[in-house]
């Protein structure tokens, strides 16, 4: 008998630890993005493929805004409820987190009974996405620009809608901040199939071209081996370069095998026109999960995080003990994550995924042997064609209305949509979904003022596109005003005129009933971007001093505003020199601020500066874990090694490159 596919709800319980509030300060400058080709010189891109490297210059990020940083996150693990949505026929059951970008977290073969996605069993954020927090595991859906996507650990919108064939798919969707993009991915699994189907869609609803970027990310278990139909490999390490290198080996080592090595390293495959795209990790006996789309999705890539002890390390923090490690198989638009791809005006790009179990011949062996029998395994399973017809099917249910609401995500595309009247059938964005963050923007757009705040507390989120920028420029001119122009003038490039609104604003009559200190923050990052260290010092600490005056209460809103400038301004008067007043500054966060790990890192910076070398390797026996420490981030070594002590304890190896100085393992 034919089971009929279903979509239920379901709650997970997982030990998780909180999100906590965002940053409420505006990320002016952006978090470190370790995927860039820093170390690179013009004549070593020479050698790469002209169109790569025309794509890789292209619209880079420059800037987080309108997205805030989450940082606000801990390592304390609780039992705490997860929503889901179950997709499930008589072969497959895929769990779906619609509050957490939609990440597909378990994708289980019922005959066999095999998880075939490297399931995490705790919810542990890590500063991994280009705004922050993340999670590791499942299959993710990354939008934007180069990295994990902003909406890592936010809610999507989520719906029931028809599906080919007669039954029903998931649909989730939400508009993506960076680019001002919307966006769908649609998942079903018809009845009897061994594949859930995945059709992916970005709109450009603007009059301009728009650079967009896409990867699905598919963490799977780490004792595999990776096989994708290439011959040549694109290799990026954290050393920041990029070269072209042989499949499967080089210096002698297979690199198909995750474990073989040593550093962390992401593999672009170079798969050559025409040829089936696909990638599959299959352990000893040819099992495992394939991956497989249509044309458009041309990238596939693996990424390792190496048998060293830093990439140990990263697998651990991001779990619990006892889990199993795992790489990553992905598929992009293009044919590395330093790439961005051209989306040309009111146009828009689709396509579909498939993913599902295969069986195939051991993939130990002579490469292209290996290949044609893995490629043969895939043809019997799921058909090139069978492929392209489910895309075709597909697309006339695209902009099929949705039946019943499941998840609701932000209230951004609403706003956008009012402001704009686009017409995006298939991806409803109603007024209802506008929230506090929406409310003064949407007053903004009706009454050409922007609101004034009930009462005092940090200022909500600047919106930056240039239609909002343009409404703020002929707004009345109040300090909240100027401030948020401002931000969105920076945003711009025009750092001069930014800086203009916000001296404005402080010379205002009505700035004295406004905050001054958020004022205060941005002139002070402008000139640290300008190499004014020591004004930058004297302005960090007169901000400080205003928001400790202005300070309402203890809430979180309060005590994250507290905590994010206390550190910049510590940082700040730490390289003007200065340790006295950073010690100041210090003494006046709240005790719970001072415990957390950031902050022992940073008091263990401090104490360096103080001379007080004993007591900062006591900072580091004691021990402390920095919750938000960066991917690619060497400061723990550095700091330790400031004190002479020897050797970086294991705890607080993060390293995911070879020492400069030393001969580089593989």
């Amino acid at each position: 008998m034919v089971v009929v596919t279903t979509i239920r709800r379901e709650v997970l319980t997982l030990p998780a630890a909180q999100l906590g509030p965002d940053n409420p300060l505006p990320p002016l400058r952006p978090l470190d993005e370790v995927h860039d080709v820093a170390g690179q010189d013009d004549k070593e891109l020479g050698r790469l493929p002209r169109d790569m490297v025309r794509q890789m210059r292209y619209a880079p990020l420059r800037s987080l805004l309108p997205v805030r940083v989450r940082d606000g996150y801990e390592r304390t693990r609780a039992p705490r409820p997860v929503d889901a949505l179950v997709l499930e026929n008589d072969r497959l059951r895929a769990t779906v987190l619609p509050g957490l970008g939609g990440r597909v977290a378990s994708l289980v073969h019922k005959p066999t009974g095999r998880e075939l996605l490297y399931r995490n069993p705790v919810f542990q954020p890590a500063n991994f996405a280009l705004n922050g927090a993340w999670f590791s595991g499942g299959i993710e859906w990354n939008i934007g620009a180069t990295g994990h996507t902003t909406l890592s650990c936010s809610p999507l919108h989520a719906a029931r809608v028809p599906a080919p064939g007669g039954g029903e798919m998931l649909r989730l969707w939400e508009w993506e901040p960076l680019r001002d993009l919307p966006f769908q991915v649609d998942l079903w699994l018809p009845d009897g199939a061994d594949f859930l189907y995945v059709a992916v869609r970005v709109r450009n609803p603007h009059d301009r071209p728009v650079p967009t970027y896409w990867w699905s990310n598919i963490a799977v278990p780490e004792e595999r081996r990776v096989l994708a139909p290439a011959d040549e490999a694109f290799h990026f390490g954290y050393e920041r370069r990029l070269r072209r290198v042989p499949v499967p080996a080089y210096d002698g080592i297979d690199r198909t095998y995750p474990l073989n090595s040593t550093f962390a390293a992401d593999y672009f495959y170079d798969l050559p026109d025409g040829r089936r795209p696909w990638i599959a990790a299959l352990d000893d006996a040819g099992d495992g999960l394939v991956q497989t789309s249509t044309d458009v999705l041309r990238g596939r890539k693996l990424f390792v995080w190496g048998a060293g002890p830093g990439g140990r390390r990263w697998q651990e923090w991001l779990t619990e003990p006892g889990t199993g490690g795992y790489c990553e198989i992905q598929a992009g638009l293009a044919r590395t994550q330093l790439e961005h791809v051209r989306l040309e005006a009111e146009s828009e790009v689709a396509w579909l995924e498939a993913y599902g179990p295969l069986s195939a011949p051991p993939p130990a062996g002579e490469w292209d042997a290996v290949l044609r029998r893995t490629e043969e395994s895939l043809a019997a399973a799921l058909p090139r064609a069978a492929v392209d017809a489910a895309y075709e099917a597909w697309k006339p249910y695209a902009d099929a209305d949705p039946v019943e609401t499941l998840a609701t995500g932000s209230g951004r595309g609403a706003l956008e949509v009012l402001r704009a009247g686009w017409k995006l059938p298939g991806t409803p964005f109603p007024e209802s979904t506008l929230g506090e963050a929406e409310e003064p923007w949407r007053e903004l757009l009706d009454s050409g003022s922007f609101p004034q705040p009930r009462e005092v507390r940090p200022p909500g989120p600047s919106l930056v596109a240039p239609p909002w920028r343009d409404m703020l420029e002929t707004a009345p001119a109040t300090p909240l005003t100027e401030y948020h122009l401002g931000v969105a003038q920076w945003h711009a490039g025009d750092r001069a005129q930014a800086v203009r609104s916000w001296e404005r604003a402080l010379a205002s009559p009505a700035a004295q009933a406004s905050p001054e200190w958020p004022l205060l923050r941005c002139l002070a990052v402008a000139d640290e971007e300008a190499g004014h260290h020591e004004r930058a010092a004297d302005r960090y600490a007169e901000a400080f001093d205003g928001l400790c005056r202005e300070r309402r209460d203890d809430g979180p809103s309060w005590t994250a505003a507290t905590a994010a400038l206390g550190r910049e301004a510590i940082e700040a008067l730490l390289r003007a020199g200065r340790a006295a007043p950073a010690r100041g500054v210090w003494e006046r966060l709240p005790a719970g601020t001072r415990e957390r790990g950031r902050f022992r890192l940073l008091e263990a910076e401090l104490l360096l500066a103080e001379g007080r070398h004993e007591d900062v390797r006591a900072v580091f026996e004691e021990g402390f874990e920095v919750a938000d420490l960066r991917e690619g981030d060497e400061r723990l070594g550095q700091v330790w090694a400031r004190t002479g002590a020897g050797e970086l304890p294991g705890r607080y190896d993060f390293r995911m490159r070879p020492d400069p100085a030393r001969p580089s393992p593989s």
